[in-house]
């Protein structure tokens, strides 16, 4: 019986090694080696600081920026401890609620507009934290940012297109442009 509990013992020992210490260590080391950006979150710099990752939205609400899609975490919006998604049903009051009151603030921010509200706009995503945007979401900000901030909007296309990304291998996902990203390049402009 003892010499089973011995047994037993080590083999503990050694996977909870194996499996706690070396793999571990040996996933994080190729990691970053291969992937380093993403193997440390994919974090935005701005001028020496830290400014978010690449990979969760920020709530963005002045007219001068592009405004990202809505957010479901609580407490606050795109609070990456919290990834969730609203699970409001297509029937639900309260969904098509917090749809019109989302509409009502777009149309409010540019009342010239009168392009149809793409979806992306008004819907949060499943993990409600998505960093991007449709590039018809974006198109539809156009204006906006462009007024409030006194630029061409030919410039703020040019960005946008910079800043679009294709599908992941060719086929996966939609186009999309990273709000972030883009906001930070709209910053970068008053600074040339």
């Amino acid at each position: 019986m003892i010499r089973i509990l011995r047994q037993s013992v080590a083999c503990i020992v050694v996977f909870t090694v194996i499996t706690g210490v070396i793999y571990p260590l040996v996933v994080t080391g190729v990691a970053q080696l291969v992937f380093p950006h993403q193997a440390n979150g994919s974090l935005l710099i701005d001028n020496g600081k830290t400014v978010g990752s690449s990979l969760i939205g920020q709530s963005f609400s002045s007219p001068k920026y592009f405004w990202a899609r809505p957010s479901a975490t609580s407490p606050m919006p795109y609070n990456a401890a919290n990834s969730s998604g609203s699970n409001l049903g297509p029937l639900n009051p309260a969904l098509t609620e917090n749809v019109k009151a989302r509409i009502t603030q777009l149309k409010a921010a540019d009342a010239a507009s009168k392009q149809a509200v793409p979806v992306d706009l008004v819907t949060a995503s499943g993990s409600g934290l998505d960093p991007d945007i449709s590039p018809a979401a974006a198109e539809y900000q156009v204006s906006r940012v462009a007024k409030t901030r006194n630029i061409d909007e030919s410039e703020v296309r040019k960005l946008i297109a910079e800043y679009t990304r294709d599908r992941q291998l060719g086929i996966l996902g939609e186009p999309r442009v990273n709000v972030l990203e883009l906001n930070l390049a709209l910053d970068g402009l008053k600074n040339k």
